[in-house]
């Protein structure tokens, strides 16, 4: 067994790597560019050494530099990760020429299988079912088009060295086949060193199938279940679950046996991922096969009970595989949402900066330990009983009929901390939440439990977005598809879009809050008599709206005598008794609501409105002011001021580099029309004109690094 590895890769992939080789009595060797000097995987790592600036493509995608590093710190085996350079041929071959070990495939596989050109070609060689499409690189936006149009749209335009959502486009015209094929083809050789482009017909209404396998040196090949992954935005997988709600077991054995034939074709040697589109008749075909350990695998070692990192590690040493397919177990379900630094308000546009707060949920399960689902204790104050049948009118409608999800079964893979720096050049996942329950119903309400108490201060997230798919009744009654977010969020993302089954809830926690708050300072010593502070049980909650239609709501707010973090709070007929042993200035709130558990994020002094809370339950967030009822009829009054009007304006909605600015001074400009392209964490984004115009200024130069809400272009 090896003594030392280089993980030649960053953020949570380079972690989780990190995490298994200590289990192992491993140590572990990090490379870091200029941007990660301070970064968790350094710093858990025995050894780092410096590759370069911060693009990829001038640290971790230098194959020279990476070997440099290993041959410098005496690293027996590099392990690549699950992206950047697991799946390049020409680095695998040269690692082994040089003597060190790859952890991952032999590199005939990966030029056999990790090429989606080459890979397509192999398959339907060998008779495998494959998508129509032109599998030859295509050289010019204008031949991309004409592809597209003899395919017929929809298309998909792939980057052949594509993953994780970057040089992935769908065309639904030849406009968009145009901007797409340059938009794939940048992507990809910023991301990954290769720009060559593909087209093939993109079938819709499919779901997103993942055959996990694993495979030794001694001609060993077992499959490891399936994932469903077809919850997808942008063709970047958002949630991912093990096993699927979809398929039959005979569907789920046909097709592990259809990928270890496939895996066996190549010689395949580690742990690779073979993909499928699967029809509603349960018929289905190959898509790709990606020859690594894709990001999603801790579904599958929570169903199965393995260590897949551990595996290829023993792999790579030539150990042979410790299991045949008959002892490959299925327990229990496994769910995995992506914490992305994006603004799901603002079309999911990159978010970068420094985490002011990163404060996961409490985690029973890690990485490098997969134990099975375990019942735990619920959150402080849940062994209250509930109340009496006909009491507490607010009962059942925030849980549903369910008494709250158990909390046990909670693991965050990341490569972040509290304090840490979000930076431009890399991948937007920030973190992954996985929750492992008893059935698919106990997963869900986990994961909506453990986005609850997942605190993400500095920069925007997409947890508010993550728990509107884990509410959705079709998500929930598992009926859906790829185009499930198209479907029912095409027009974008908006607060409206994370209904609360109980808004009163949150109106009845920030009183709860607020209350206690004024306890407190009727403790305060030396108060002057008849001056002192006085608790009150009247409030007025006032619910702020941006557009100044405030919603006022009348509370009362009584004490249990005898009690410590206790009241019951009354709006019009509802009642919501609320017990909670945290504390005031704790983010996350725990407790129990008419008996029933809750966790909140609630915090005290927003940037505009320092004497108003912020509460967020369950995706929904409010800003809320709680005074007393003379205090509201005096805010009534008050004018509302309108905010500045910038809609002459194309503003930067994220930091990102400009790398292009399609309209200069004088030009008109028709709505929808392409005005400067942004990009961030690897990723394009394209700015459109809002409504038609004439340019007047543009206010930014080609090359300049942008803030957010930065001036580009100006309209007249």
């Amino acid at each position: 067994m090896f003594t030392k590895i280089l993980i030649a890769n960053r953020g949570e992939i380079a972690c989780r790597v990190i995490a298994t080789a200590k289990k192992m009595g491993i140590k572990t060797v990090a490379v870091y560019s200029e941007a990660d000097r301070d970064a968790r995987h350094v710093l858990l790592a025995d050894e780092s050494v410096l590759l370069g600036p911060a693009p990829s493509r001038e640290s971790y995608l230098v194959a020279d530099k990476i070997i440099a590093a290993a041959r410098q710190t005496g690293a027996q085996a590099i392990h690549p990760g699950y992206g950047f350079l697991s799946e390049n041929a020409a680095f695998s071959k040269r690692v082994e020429e040089e003597g060190i070990i790859f952890i991952g495939p032999k590199h005939y596989s990966i030029a056999a299988m990790g090429d989606k050109i080459e890979s397509k070609k192999l398959a339907g060689a060998a008779g495998v079912n494959c998508i129509p499409g032109v599998n030859d690189a295509i050289e010019t936006a204008e031949r991309a088009v004409e592809i597209a149009k003899s395919i017929g749209y929809p298309v998909m335009i792939k980057a052949s060295a594509g993953g994780g959502g970057k040089g992935l486009r769908v065309a639904f015209n030849d406009k968009e086949a145009f901007e797409g094929f340059t938009s794939c083809r940048n992507e990809a050789r910023n991301s990954f060193g290769d720009d060559r482009v593909f087209i093939e017909k993109f079938v819709e209404e499919p779901r997103h199938i993942e055959i996990q396998l694993i495979g030794d040196s001694h001609g060993n090949v077992v499959y490891l279940n399936e994932r469903e992954c077809s919850i997808q935005r942008r063709h970047q997988k958002v949630i991912e679950e093990a096993p699927s709600p979809f398929i039959s077991d005979a569907t789920r054995k046909a097709m592990g046996e259809q990928a270890v034939a496939l895996a066996k074709a190549v010689k395949y040697q580690s742990a690779g991922t073979v993909e499928f589109v699967v029809g509603k008749d349960q018929s289905f075909y190959f898509l790709e096969m990606n020859t690594r350990l894709q990001v999603e695998h801790p579904v599958t070692e929570c169903i199965t009970g393995l260590d897949l990192v551990e595996l290829m590690i023993r792999v790579a040493a030539g150990e042979k595989l410790p299991l045949k397919q008959a002892e490959v177990k299925r327990n229990g379900w496994a769910m995995e949402c992506r914490i992305n630094a994006e603004d799901p308000f603002r079309n999911f546009l990159p978010s970068t900066g420094r985490l002011v707060r990163f404060t996961p949920p409490p985690q029973t399960m890690f990485a490098a330990e997969v134990p099975s689902p375990q019942p735990s204790p619920r959150g402080r104050g849940s062994e209250l009983p509930p109340l009496p049948p006909g009491e507490g009118g607010g009962e059942g409608r925030l849980f549903g009929e369910k008494s709250g999800a158990d909390t046990g079964g909670v693991r965050v893979d990341t490569g972040v901390q509290d304090g840490g720096e979000i930076p431009m050049f890399y991948d937007s996942m920030i973190a992954k939440l996985i929750v492992h329950g008893k059935d698919r119903l106990d997963a869900i309400n986990k994961m909506r439990e453990a986005l609850n108490g997942f605190v993400i201060r500095g920069i925007s997230s997409n947890i508010p977005f993550q728990a509107a798919l884990l509410a959705h009744p079709k998500f929930v009654s598992g009926d859906f598809n790829t185009g499930f977010i198209a479907e029912h969020y095409g027009k974008g993302f908006a607060a409206e879009d994370v209904p609360h089954e109980d808004p009163g809830f949150l109106v009845a926690l920030a009183a709860f809050v607020r209350r206690k708050s004024r306890e407190r300072a009727t403790t305060i010593s030396g108060q002057l008599p008849g001056y002192a502070v006085n608790a009150g049980k009247d409030f007025v909650v006032i619910t702020l709206a941006a557009d100044g239609k405030h919603v006022y709501a009348a509370v009362h707010v009584d004490e249990f005598v005898g009690e410590t973090g206790s009241a019951r709070v009354k709006i019009a007929e509802t009642c919501y008794e609320i017990r909670s042993n945290s504390r005031l200035n704790d983010i996350c709130i725990a407790g129990t609501v008419n008996g029933r558990p809750f966790t909140a994020q609630v915090e005290r002094g927003m940037q505009k409105n320092p004497l108003a809370l912020r509460l967020q339950h369950n995706g929904t967030r409010i800003e809320a002011l709680v005074i007393s009822p003379r205090m509201a009829e005096l805010h009534k009054l008050m004018p509302f001021k309108l905010p500045p009007d910038m809609s002459r304006f194309v503003l930067s909605p994220m930091p990102g580099l400009l790398v292009d600015v399609a309209v200069q001074p004088g030009q008109k400009v028709q709505a929808g029309e392409r005005v400067a392209v942004i990009e961030a964490m690897k990723m394009e984004n394209v700015l459109f004109a809002a409504a038609d115009g004439v340019v007047g200024k543009v206010l930014a130069a080609k090359g300049e690094s942008l803030a957010v809400d930065q001036p580009i272009v100006e309209f007249v």
